[in-house]
């Protein structure tokens, strides 16, 4: 599963930079100021949890194992798909019924936030 979150956040993050240079050069103009700031959050949530996947994918390989490791890797990928895919989606067709898929997302980050606090407390690290 290492080899997967380490490749997933490399892609997650390339992934980020390609959106980012979309919205901002290609569909920028198009969108309304509103919708450009939804995609500007889809953006930095997408590369904020891209490092910390990759944080989480390095500490997998240097030892750190166990369930809520693994569960803060799924929670950070499905995460990170949900929150910021549909705050892409919502942003480029402005179909608002999409907004309301976002929370799950959000809470997915949160839990993925609280089992890796949980793995870190786990390890007994000084």
């Amino acid at each position: 599963m290492t080899r997967f979150v380490l490749v997933a956040a490399a892609l997650y993050g390339g992934l980020a930079v390609c959106l980012g240079a979309f919205g901002a050069h290609a569909i920028g103009s198009r969108l309304s100021a509103e919708m450009q700031a939804i995609w500007h959050t889809a953006e930095a949530y997408q590369f904020y949890h891209a490092l910390a996947l990759l944080g989480v994918g390095l500490a997998m390989r240097s030892g750190l194992a166990g369930r809520e490791i693994q569960v803060a890797a799924l929670c950070f990928m499905a995460g990170t798909l949900i929150f910021s895919g549909s705050l892409y989606l919502l942003a480029a067709s402005g179909i608002r019924v999409l907004g309301a898929i976002t929370p799950i997302g959000g809470v997915l980050l949160i839990l993925g936030w609280i089992a890796l606090a949980v793995a870190f407390w786990r390890s007994g690290a000084p």
